[in-house]
């Protein structure tokens, strides 16, 4: 059976509950950490695709605030290379349950921007964008790259805003 159609935000703000509900299960979890993380990790990166490939494209266009979508680009960024961490690493490794906590963080601040009076949500529908037209090609892409990423696994990020300088690993303080 089909999934109700919804609209290019309805379907937004619905992986935002989805992704919460993750961050809140991986909190309590037990054994199962490795798994909700990877969980978290696709969820994150099929919903950034979508907004980059198709939702913010169509923003622009129609006018909504360049500021505000560049901002939105760069937290998305940010939000890549702690999946890129938590995808090489597992729940064992140093640091790894702070990199859920400081992703966890940056959603939220991320959702409560795009969901927020006066954010890219409001502005899309303030430009009058045809949101089920968005809607329905959000949701075809998204089957496309759930079944994608099921069989061939996640792939690395594509960052649109930042390209790390060389870096170094040093010792965390005792």
């Amino acid at each position: 059976m089909p999934a109700a159609k919804k609209d290019a935000i309805a379907l937004l703000k619905a992986d935002h509950r989805k992704v919460e509900e993750l961050f809140e299960k991986y909190e309590t979890a037990r054994g199962r950490k490795a798994e909700i993380a990877k969980q978290i990790c696709m969820e994150l990166t099929i919903h950034t695709m979508l907004e980059e490939e198709i939702f913010y494209p169509a923003c622009r266009e129609a006018g909504v605030d360049s500021d505000m979508m560049d901002e939105a680009n760069v937290e998305h960024d940010g939000a890549k290379v702690l999946i890129a961490e938590l995808e090489a690493g597992s729940p064992d490794d140093d640091f790894y349950d702070a990199k859920v906590k400081v992703l966890s963080e940056e959603i939220k601040h991320h959702v409560k921007e795009e969901e927020q009076r006066g954010g890219v949500f409001s502005g899309a529908r303030e430009a009058d964008l045809d949101l089920d037209a968005l809607g329905e090609q959000m949701a075809a892409r998204k089957e496309e790259l759930m079944d994608q990423f099921e069989s061939k696994g996640l792939p690395a990020p594509v960052t649109l805003t930042m390209k790390a300088p060389p870096l170094q690993q040093g010792q965390p303080a005792a």
